[in-house]
């Protein structure tokens, strides 16, 4: 069961205010540990944590829609977020966690950086410049691929 990827975004933000390009970058990364984590093999990626898309953006993968809801921030933290948290499983939260502990000390440049190294972004934009409007979307098999030579 898939997530509302809001949901999962306030879970981050209820951690610390925080710019929209980190927040964009940890939400990368969540989706990608669980894509990883809860599918068996490329094939058959079945398990989401949301059902949003990623697109290859000139400063790293980016949720349209989240990026809409933010954007009038530019550059500015996102407040941190008080309300009611939704229930996530414990492996969500497990998972969750554990993105945060590895990728909650970085700010928004140092993760840009880190996705901009990682095959799934490089191949949603082959054939742009650095500088080009890129709204590919990168591939679920291609995060799964990237991700599970990280964990075995």
């Amino acid at each position: 069961m898939a997530y509302n990827v809001q949901s999962v975004a306030n879970w981050f933000l209820s951690k610390e205010p925080m710019t929209p390009k980190k927040l964009q970058k940890v939400l990368y990364y969540a989706y990608s540990w669980f894509l990883t984590l809860e599918n068996e093999n490329p094939e058959e990626l079945e398990n989401k944590l949301f059902d949003e898309k990623f697109e290859a953006w000139v400063h790293g993968p980016v949720i349209y829609s989240i990026y809409d809801q933010y954007r009038h921030k530019g550059y500015q933290e996102i407040e941190k977020f008080e309300g009611q948290l939704p229930t996530f499983d414990e492996d969500t939260v497990d998972i969750l966690q554990q993105v945060w502990e590895v990728y909650g000390q970085y700010n928004g440049n140092e993760l840009e950086t880190l996705t901009h190294q990682e095959s799934p972004w490089l191949n949603a934009r082959k054939g742009y410049q650095p500088l080009d409007r890129c709204r590919e979307e990168l591939e679920d098999k291609d995060i799964f691929e990237c991700y599970i030579q990280r964990v075995q």
